[in-house]
């Protein structure tokens, strides 16, 4: 699912890499769906979220100023009251924070996990563990907030909320749902003018990437983003491909361990794989390892293409750059 920064050692963004695969495979985490915005009584205002869902009911032409008491349901269907916007803010996961950077609260984030790598201030952050966040540690920065997976920190969401934590959990399964996830974080910490920004940006490259495909032949592409690994149905990354104008030969759901052997019958012609975190890439020694992928027609004509495993694999901001990196490495002829 996430893949995250350059890990303070190798082996622990392998680690990190294989967790977040098995969970991917045995969690449940898909939703379709919609979010909703409902008005409570009297001063007190209702936000919904969910991992499927569009954008919520709001005046995106100006944003208005969050209004206290607000109530807010998260991708695991809790739901939580802030009296009043949150001041201190854990993320357990990259893209958490770097949504928090993005909407201009980065000065309000007080601990991060260690694979927050983007902004380079976030670097600089208390770290609360990685996979295994340091429960002991959260408590001890007294949070407001907590931002995290619901898949992904599932355990750590427990605990925290036995904690009485505030803890805001996420699981966008498309484009639309990372964007309403950060309107809905910008309206949780009052700063709706600077995620509506964020999120119209995304959604400006997204009208321009299909505007730029849609009159192209859709080649068939294989993603490979850790040896031996793709991606299908149900996941953002397989409507990524579409998206950038490519289809998706990945069959099955989640994330999952490919047939070497049904690669070859289904003949990519693109096979985009990710950057790694040491040279040689493992997947493109991977690739070139595997005799019999001599035949497919992407190994064939050279259209063995890596991206910034970052940007493309981390549910913020950045996923705007994540797509047009695919779509350059799908088309190309069409994003010079």
């Amino acid at each position: 699912m996430i893949r995250d920064s350059k890990w303070l050692a190798g082996m622990k963004r392998l680690s990190l890499l294989a967790a977040v695969l098995m969970l991917a495979l045995l969690a449940a985490c898909g939703s379709n769906t919609k979010s909703e915005a409902e008005k409570a009584p009297a001063t007190q205002e209702t936000a919904s979220t969910d991992a499927g869902s569009k954008e919520p009911a709001q005046d995106e032409q100006t944003p208005a100023t969050t209004v206290y008491p607000l109530t807010v349901k998260d991708d695991s269907g809790t739901e939580l009251t802030f009296n009043e916007a949150p001041k201190r803010i854990v993320s357990l996961l990259p893209s958490e924070t770097e949504t928090v950077f993005a909407i201009g609260a980065g000065d309000r984030v007080v601990g991060v996990d260690e694979n927050s790598n983007y902004p380079e201030e976030a670097t600089k952050l208390e770290k609360v563990g990685d996979m295994t966040s340091n429960i002991e540690k959260i408590v001890a920065l007294k949070p407001d907030l907590v931002l995290a997976s619901v898949s992904m920190n599932a355990q750590a969401i427990e605990q925290l909320r036995g904690l009485k934590l505030n803890v805001y959990a996420t699981e966008p399964k498309t484009y639309e749902a990372v964007v309403a996830k950060i309107r809905n974080i910008g309206k949780v910490l009052d700063l709706q003018k600077s995620a509506a920004d964020t999120a119209s940006h995304m959604e400006q490259v997204k009208a321009e990437v299909i505007d730029k495909v849609k009159s192209a032949k859709k080649p068939k592409v294989l993603l490979e983003f850790s040896p031996g690994y793709t991606v299908g149905k149900g996941e953002f990354l397989d409507e990524l491909v579409t998206l950038a104008g490519g289809e998706n030969i990945a069959t099955g759901n989640g994330w999952y361990q490919f047939d070497a052997e049904q690669i070859v019958k289904s003949n990519p012609d693109v096979i985009v794989y990710s950057s790694w975190f040491e040279s040689p890439n493992a997947i493109l020694e991977g690739i070139n390892a595997r005799p019999a992928w001599k035949a497919i027609d992407a190994v064939k004509n050279n259209r063995l293409v890596e991206v910034p495993a970052d940007p493309l694999s981390r549910v913020g901001p950045r996923l705007a750059d994540g797509l047009q990196s695919l779509a350059k490495a799908i088309h190309p002829e069409l994003f010079q």
